[in-house]
């Protein structure tokens, strides 16, 4: 959970696309990636000359993609130094031709062309999503899905401090141009966690760097461009990569925003708008839960009505459809301080009807309404890395970008009200019936003889390795029941994810039969318990 370092990886310093302004600060060169389709600006001071530190880096890293990439700069390495001793022959003449002014016409137009082709290729293909960490999808460099382009911010990086300072240090002069086009390849060193991350060109697009061989390490940060992708359907889904960087990057909307649920996702969610610099109002139903955010800059609300009627924007966080409904609709309630122009972002797990009642309430009092539910867990709040999936108001959404940014290492937007509620309990229905069969084969190893730490690691050698496989074994092996995600919570979304398939008459036996077992460990008390604990329905 908290933010590590990348291992070094080999690249080469290359022309950037022309549209790529350089970021400013310290001098810095684009660098393409050996081994994959991944380029950024990396500052001088991260990048080590390859063959000192070949070898040392070889003993870090001991994947296959990693071995891949030094492959490729051997091969590259090779295939420059025949150009070279080929070009040696060239007389005299040719080498002041190749000086002349023709010649570095030359030069120039196929830098250009040069540019043309990464613009056109690698800027298409090459985009990234990401923020803190590595995702979890990828866990070797190269491997993530196709990702979204991200402009306006870029991380300011930090590395070891550079043991040839004198051969890194390159004067802005012919010389960077020399070497931007010339055969440079190294290492770029990682991040390190403690620099704060400064804005950027405006202008500057950073692609992710996904280098790394345990899943979710770290993620680079990026800030959001949205890319409107065209469905089977016909139907428009509208997808955003957002992201914040450590220590914050982001520029903070200077809307006042209301928050009301301080649960396990909702404290961690208001801990980082905190951080991020926006100015927030929180209501919980136990009010003592407000104290330690009122210690660290919040303002306290009395009712919900309050926050809502003294803020722009206001978030809620709650646990089921029923509280969703009680704070809109109740005494003191949302619905009281709605009035034109006000914003409510309803980031419950509920039912798409649910969702869609409330938004016709706010709308029907001149209110704007998002539905914005959260995937991840409450170490993902804290640590700012929620996936979002919104839907609703496509402006709303928008007005909310810094605020995804601070809580979310991704957001999608998803079309109109329900699409989100509904994205939102299919996710956590496979969540639920893995976890419920990670319980199954544990107890199974248990009471035929085998070793379920044995189980684990093997699993672990295999696709299914993940970070949940193992921090869900790890709970059960520790017996360890500390809730991250409320096992309550999760039958509650298995229950209205089948309520769902019954709405359409599609089968959900996987998570009917997955429901029953977490069932009965409600029935066993562990319900404020992990979802992990369903394990004990299998022991008794």
């Amino acid at each position: 959970g908290k933010l590590g370092r990348y291992p070094p990886w080999p690249g080469k310093i290359v022309n950037p696309p022309k549209d790529l302004k350089k970021p400013r600060g310290k001098k810095c060169f684009f660098v393409k990636f050996f081994g994959t389709e991944d380029h950024a600006w990396i500052k001088v001071e991260q990048l080590k000359p390859y063959h000192p530190h070949k070898e040392e880096m070889i003993k870090i890293n001991k994947g296959k993609r990693f071995q891949q990439a030094v492959d490729a700069v051997e091969e590259f390495l090779r295939k420059t130094k025949g150009k070279d001793q080929a070009s040696s022959h060239n007389s005299t003449e040719e080498k002041n031709r190749r000086n002349s002014s023709e010649e570095r016409g030359k030069q120039s137009g196929g830098e250009e062309k040069r540019k043309a082709t990464l613009s056109e290729g690698k800027v298409k293909k090459g985009t990234g999503e990401g923020k803190k960490r590595v995702s979890s999808v990828s866990s070797e460099r190269g491997s993530k899905s196709p990702l979204k382009r991200a402009q306006d911010q870029s991380p300011r990086k930090r590395g070891r401090p550079p043991k040839d300072e004198k051969d890194l240090t390159i004067p802005e002069s012919s010389t960077v141009k020399r070497v931007m086009t010339g055969t440079v390849a190294g290492f770029k060193w990682p991040p390190s966690v403690s620099e704060p991350v400064k804005d950027s060109d405006p202008h500057f697009h950073h692609f992710l760097l996904s280098q790394t061989e345990k899943p979710a390490v770290c993620y680079q940060a990026i800030t959001k461009k949205l890319k409107v992708c065209e469905e089977e359907t016909g139907s428009t889904s509208i997808q955003a990569a957002d992201s914040t960087a450590v220590n914050g990057s982001i520029t903070p909307t200077d809307k006042k925003i209301g928050f009301l649920g301080l649960g396990l996702m909702g404290s961690g969610i208001v801990s980082n708008l905190l951080k991020m610099g926006h100015t927030v109002t929180v209501w919980n139903r136990t009010a003592e839960k407000c104290d330690l955010f009122i210690q660290e800059g919040a303002r306290l609300g009395r009712t919900p009505a309050e926050v809502v009627s003294t803020c722009d924007i206001t978030f809620a966080c709650v646990s089921d459809p029923k509280a969703a409904k009680d704070l809109v609709l109740g005494p003191s309630g949302v619905l009281q301080g709605i009035r034109p122009g006000k914003c409510y972002v309803d980031m419950s797990t509920v039912d798409a009807d649910t969702v869609t009642e409330l938004a016709q309430v706010i709308v029907s009092r001149g209110g704007r309404f998002l539905e914005a539910p959260v995937s991840g867990n409450q170490q993902l709040s804290n640590d700012g890395m929620l996936v979002i999936l919104a839907a609703g108001d496509r402006g709303l959404y928008e007005d909310c970008s810094s605020c995804f940014q601070a809580m979310g290492k991704t957001s999608f937007f998803l079309g109109e009200v329900g699409n989100a509620a509904k994205m939102m309990l299919i996710v956590n229905m496979v969540q639920g019936s893995f976890m419920a069969t990670i319980a199954e084969g544990l107890t199974l190893a248990q009471v035929t003889g085998q070793s379920q730490q044995t189980l684990l690691d093997i699993l672990n050698q295999g696709q299914l390795a993940s970070i949940f496989l193992d921090q869900k074994c790890q709970n059960i092996l520790q017996g360890n029941f500390k809730p991250d995600f409320y096992l309550k919570y999760i039958q509650k979304d298995l229950r209205l994810a089948i309520a769902l398939g019954d709405s359409v008459n599609h089968p959900t036996p996987m998570a009917a039969a997955a429901n029953e077992v977490y069932k009965r460990a409600k029935a066993l008390d562990q319900s404020d318990n992990d979802m992990s604990a369903v394990y004990r329905a299998y022991i008794h």
